[in-house]
């Protein structure tokens, strides 16, 4: 800040100068064109070129008019920066002429680009081997010639000389006011990326040289649409050479409290140190009327991932270290307390480590790598674990993933590229597994399902909300390749259920290829449980997308032709299915079809489902549902009677 304001100070008193003289001798403005640029240059360092006209005004108040205007550096190459002003304007202080003093009252910069170049790679040649000695002599204390700046239409590009790739904001515009008492103000709106953005600074600059003193600042930036909304700071700032040091930090960003130091060392490409301490750290997603379902759209699990680019280029042209810690940190809606990240950022390499969080009741650590360097496919990678942690919060805070419940320990290893998250989804290698003990699949009622499938096939996973299943344990392994998960121990155990099965998912196209074979269990233990299954007698196939899968017995022709085959699984007496269609299948328990099918029906409620039909042709089950009878007093209960017969007793 206080170098460009140096640079505005001496081209401002410049320009004034040549401009007096043009009045009092009236030489011509060509002249006065090239008086004006040998001063600057003299002055700054700074070329100026003026490609339109030169106006000089005597009324309401004197002062000129510069169109076209550049100033570069003599002799810059491609990666310097490079201003081009559409207008300058400025008005004089009439009793300032008078009186022999230059001041201006007001500068008006219209239309101004900015292009800044963007390097990858630090130098150390804008380092200075010995301290500057304007920060060891004694400044002037003259008062700063202008009293307002006002930047209109402004633009900034940010290139990379060597690719081309460009990101810019646009609609810059700005007013600085300077007091008597070294007051700066200012303040302004812009557009990065879409966005709105308005800020405010406020800085008093002390007497004399800046180097090695610090000036009191506060910021305050508003954006619309970002993850964090408004961001409020207090800080000492020093400047050291070509660096900023930001000591006494505090402030908040949205509701959450902050303290802590950074630095910038601005010399080649920037190099950003911070060390922050957050009480309350919110980086969920703004809400907005674009990321609003629309009316009729489907559900977004049934959508297909984003092919929108993922932007994260302009991590190649910072660096950065630090440290962030939160008493209570939230992501996607998920809630971490409490939480610390370090991270390295170094040659468009990331590289965050989260040690310790606490989630949920459990405890996660991992890293989480993105390395840009690479091109237009930026890689990702993520080692993580959690253990104890409830999984029902975490997964639908995350995921949207609603249906599981119970104690969870999870492990990841993968990694991805690609410019889009369909991209990155559909790369993915590595391997994974989940094991949750002691909950629910909320609903959904597996033993209705199996029931069910004695009859027809299923659409989708039939959820009713007042359906669960008590999970004793859930638990799978996958190795992932190309975006496809096989798993070959998918297990499944609850009180009356157990499932066990193999297949794969696939990641990016969002579909399920599985062959499972459920099993009722007579008994209400769970993990462990000593008696044996019945189960269907034939593998099942889950086939289809994640949200509306197609449920149904592994037989040839079944999606073809459903009663010929369900007829035919009869005949062979598989199961449940069983020769009279009740399933008897030849066991010693006597009347054990019938036996299970009351189990189902009474036992479990599940009068949802209609018992199979009887006719081997029929391939649909009944219409209506199916009488269910009274309890009687003078009978034991369905569950005591099963479990005798079972047991002979």
């Amino acid at each position: 800040m206080a170098k460009a304001l140096k640079i505005v100070s001496a081209v401002a008193a410049s320009l004034v100068a040549v401009v007096l003289m043009l009045l009092v001798t009236g030489i011509p403005s060509r002249f006065v064109t090239s008086l004006v640029q040998d001063r600057i240059e003299r002055d700054t360092g700074y070329r100026i070129a003026i490609n339109g006209t030169t106006g000089i005004e005597l009324w309401p108040s004197p002062g000129f008019a510069l169109h076209h205007v550049t100033f570069d550096r003599p002799g810059s190459a491609a990666t310097d920066a490079q201003l081009a002003v559409g207008e300058v304007r400025a008005t004089l202080e009439l009793a300032g002429l008078l009186s022999g003093t230059l001041k201006i009252s007001e500068l008006t910069i219209d239309h101004p680009t900015l292009r800044a170049p963007l390097l990858r790679e630090r130098t150390g040649g804008g380092v200075p081997s010995r301290p500057d000695r304007s920060e060891e002599t004694a400044g002037d204390d003259t008062a700063f010639p202008i009293g307002r700046v006002t930047v209109s239409n402004g633009a900034i590009v940010f290139f990379d000389p060597q690719t081309g790739w460009e990101d810019r904001i646009d609609d810059v515009n700005a007013s600085v006011r300077l007091g008597a008492d070294r007051r700066i103000n200012i303040t302004g709106d812009a557009r990065p990326g879409g966005r709105s953005l308005t800020f405010a600074i406020a800085a008093t600059p002390p007497a004399g040289p800046l180097g090695r003193r610090n000036i009191p600042t506060e910021l305050t930036l508003e954006v619309s649409g970002a993850p964090t909304r408004q961001l409020t700071a207090r800080a000492e700032v020093r400047i050291n050479r070509q660096t900023l040091l930001i000591n006494g930090l505090s402030g908040s960003l949205d509701d959450g409290k902050f303290n802590g130091w950074a630095s910038v060392d601005l010399a080649s490409k920037p190099l950003v140190k911070v060390d922050l301490d957050f009480q309350k750290l919110d980086l969920s997603a703004a809400p907005s009327e674009a990321s609003a379902p629309r009316s009729g759209a489907q559900p977004s699990s049934e959508q297909s991932w984003s092919d929108a680019p993922i932007d994260v280029g302009g991590l190649n042209y910072v660096d950065a270290q630090g440290t962030i810690s939160a008493a209570e940190l939230t992501i996607g809606g998920a809630r971490f307390a409490p939480a610390q990240v370090e991270a390295a950022l170094a040659r468009g390499v990331l590289k965050a480590s989260f040690p310790n969080l606490g989630v949920y009741d459990g405890r996660a650590n991992g890293s989480l790598s993105i390395d840009t360097s690479t091109g237009d496919s930026p890689s990702y990678a993520l080692k993580a674990e959690v253990t104890g942690v409830r999984a029902l919060p975490l997964l639908s805070s995350l995921a949207g993933f609603d249906n599981v419940d119970g104690r969870m320990r999870a492990t990841a290893d993968v990694r991805g590229a690609g410019a889009s998250l369909r991209a990155v989804m559909s790369s993915l290698a590595g391997t994974a597994s989940i094991d949750v003990r002691d909950g629910a699949i909320r609903n959904l009622n597996i033993a209705k399902m199996i029931r069910a499938l004695t009859s027809g096939t299923l659409s989708g996973w039939q959820e009713r909300p007042d359906q669960t299943t008590d999970l004793s344990q859930l638990s799978a392994t996958a190795t992932i390749v190309k975006g496809q998960a096989t798993t070959n121990d998918l297990y499944l155990a609850g009180p009356l259920v157990r499932m066990t099965g193999a297949g794969s998912v696939d990641l990016g196209a969002k579909m399920l290829a599985l062959r499972v074979e459920p099993k009722l269990v007579m008994t209400t233990e769970g993990q462990g449980g000593r008696a044996d299954p019945i189960g269907l007698g034939i593998p099942v196939v889950v086939q289809g997308s994640w949200s509306e899968p197609r449920i149904y017995p592994d037989v040839a022709g079944i999606l073809d032709d459903p009663g010929a085959a369900y007829a035919k699984l009869r005949e062979w007496g598989q199961g449940l299915f069983g020769s009279s269609g009740t399933g008897n299948s030849g066991t010693s328990v006597p009347h054990i079809g019938e036996t299970l099918d009351t189990l189902i029906r009474q036992g479990l409620g599940a009068g949802a489902y209609p018992a199979p039909a009887e006719s081997p042709a029929a391939g649909k089950p009944p219409e209506g549902p199916p009488r269910r009878e009274a309890p009687s007093p003078d009978k034991p209960p369905p569950i005591d009677e099963i479990m005798k017969q079972m047991f002979g007793r």
